[in-house]
């Protein structure tokens, strides 16, 4: 056995700690599935499940009964994640490539501004008014992408992988072979930073996919409602035919039966369907080995 291999013993243990992990990230989903295909009733009575007996996919069915709305939503919520995650990643590199340099005249200025809006902000209302009044941007699918394209942490943390990943003498030696800055970091600085790219996108998928304030604070135009904020205003909308269906003539019945605990379920799983499948595309920039913030030698 070499310096660097691990023993067979520690090999199983890792091995077993990490087969743990991965049933405890597994079971939830399972279990949240197998709650929104259970009878409503049957959980009343005997609670959540793994194997319950009594099967029913009504919640899917009262989710469905409108589904030209969810495909919109669908829609809405997978351009503004491709499109948003793109522009974002784009203009944070373009933003963190010139702070991290030294040669850079005025990095100290736009290092300290980032920096500030980590600190403080304007407020709702300011900020509300930027994108209505200024930018007129309400009731638009660009108020869901605008608001969240500059987000000062990642921009520190591509700055820091430039600055420990990409060596100042290889951005001195494409100059003294003419290339441009452009150039530099297009064709140089660009393919030695993937994982810092894969990372920050990763990040902005999740964060433009999960996103429903925007469209809650934006939009009234039913056709730009998000896959998210339609899923809050399904829920709430559930909840409150439950809890106030005896006061609803005519359809007390009808309300009472609605199985509330399994829409839930099957909204969450419907949420997070596509996302998951982004992960294998950044898996394997993961797997060369992402160590933000390290010193390399």
């Amino acid at each position: 056995m070499t310096t660097n291999e691990i023993s067979r013993t520690a090999n199983l243990i890792l091995n077993i700690i990490f087969i743990l992990l991965a049933i405890a990230c597994i079971l939830p989903i399972v279990l949240v599935f197998m709650i929104s295909i259970t009878d409503y009733d049957y959980i009343v009575l005997n609670g959540y499940q793994f194997l319950p007996e009594k099967f029913s996919l009504e919640a899917y069915a009262y989710i469905f009964k409108d589904y030209a709305v969810i495909v919109k939503a669908y829609g809405v919520s997978i351009f503004v994640t491709v499109v948003g995650t793109l522009l974002s990643v784009f203009i944070s590199s373009l933003y963190a490539y010139p702070i991290s340099r030294t040669d850079f005249k005025y990095r100290g200025v736009f290092a300290f501004l980032i920096f500030f809006t980590m600190l403080f902000g304007g407020g709702l209302v300011p900020w509300y008014m930027v994108y209505t009044q200024v930018l007129d941007l309400k009731n638009t699918v660009w108020a869901l992408i605008v608001p969240m394209l500059l987000s000062p942490f990642n921009v520190l943390i591509m700055k820091t992988y430039f600055q420990m990943s990409v060596p100042p003498a290889l951005i001195e030696a494409s100059k003294i072979d003419g290339a441009g800055e452009l150039r530099t970091f297009f064709r140089i600085v660009f393919p030695l930073s993937l994982p810092v790219f894969a990372t920050i996108g990763l990040f902005n998928t999740l964060h433009y996919w999960n996103d429903w304030f925007n469209s809650m604070i934006f939009i009234t135009d039913t056709s730009l409602y998000s896959l998210q904020y339609l899923m809050y205003k399904m829920i709430s909308q559930a909840d409150y035919l439950s809890r106030n269906g005896a006061l609803i003539q005519g359809s007390a019945t009808e309300i009472a039966k609605l199985p509330g605990e399994t829409i839930r379920m099957a909204m969450a799983l419907i949420g997070i369907g596509p996302i998951v499948l982004a992960y294998p595309f950044f898996q394997r920039y993961f797997i060369k080995g992402l160590t933000l913030g390290s010193i390399k030698g």
